[in-house]
């Protein structure tokens, strides 16, 4: 029987302006009996995933991969954030770590409530790749919140944030880029990728960034620790470990 693993969240998993993990799955499993189904919507927060569930839903799945807050972050890192993720999502209340809690909790027990599938939920990936920066700090207490709920909800947990702190710590390195709110370093990476045709990894070599093309958008390192991640807890569920 092939199992459906549906990926939910936001760019990240969209995998347009970030390299594709969902891909990267498809060709890790290509030769065993699994269907990834890519469920990621550019901008989206908690909130937009919360409210389009019945997608989700549909697709009948075995194992729902939960990967959002980047955004939710984002959007608590300064004013102009807050406006430009209201503006485009249209969002009906000020962006917060409750508000973000709330959602996460609404898309597990959704998720619980109307599908029989094994539910596992990522930390975020880190905003900026300067260690005790407060994108990445923020970050890192979105990741807690995450784990509380996932734990509240009989979801798994998978240690991304971890993970990807870690090998910043351990590498010692330091980016050549900072994060900057706004828009500026994803919408000139995304030029470049897409006018100039320089790969996501090559834009990410000429900013000084080891994890991202933006201090957002995850390159071939970072978003192979998601596919590892998700890869390590299918074989675990299969009982293949």
């Amino acid at each position: 029987m092939t199992e459906r693993i549906v990926c939910v969240g936001d760019s990240i998993t969209r995998g347009q302006v970030s390299v594709d993990y969902v891909q990267l799955l498809r060709r890790r499993f290509q030769d065993r009996p699994y269907t990834f189904v890519n469920h990621g919507v550019n901008y989206d927060l908690a909130y937009n995933v919360a409210g389009r569930l019945d997608r989700i839903v549909a697709e009948d799945p075995h194992h729902v991969i939960v990967l959002v807050g980047t955004n939710d972050a984002n959007a608590t890192l300064g004013e102009a954030n807050r406006r430009l993720m209201t503006l485009i999502k249209r969002l009906p209340v000020r962006p917060s770590a409750q508000w973000y809690a709330d959602n996460l909790a609404a898309i597990l027990q959704g998720l619980e409530e109307r599908t029989y599938a094994r539910v596992a939920v990522l930390s975020l990936p880190v905003i900026g790749e300067d260690l005790d920066s407060v994108p990445l700090r923020r970050a890192g207490e979105y990741s807690a919140i995450a784990q509380e709920v996932a734990a509240a909800h009989n979801a798994d947990y998978l240690p991304l944030h971890e993970r990807q702190v870690e090998d910043l710590r351990t590498s010692g390195h330091r980016p050549g880029t900072h994060y900057r709110p706004g828009m500026l370093l994803s919408s000139t990476a995304s030029t470049q990728h897409f006018v100039l045709r320089r790969s996501l990894d090559e834009i990410a070599e000429r900013r000084g960034l080891r994890l991202t093309t933006d201090t957002v958008h995850q390159n071939s390192r970072g978003a192979g620790m998601i596919a590892d991640l998700i890869e390590e807890h299918l074989m675990v569920r299969s009982g293949h470990a």
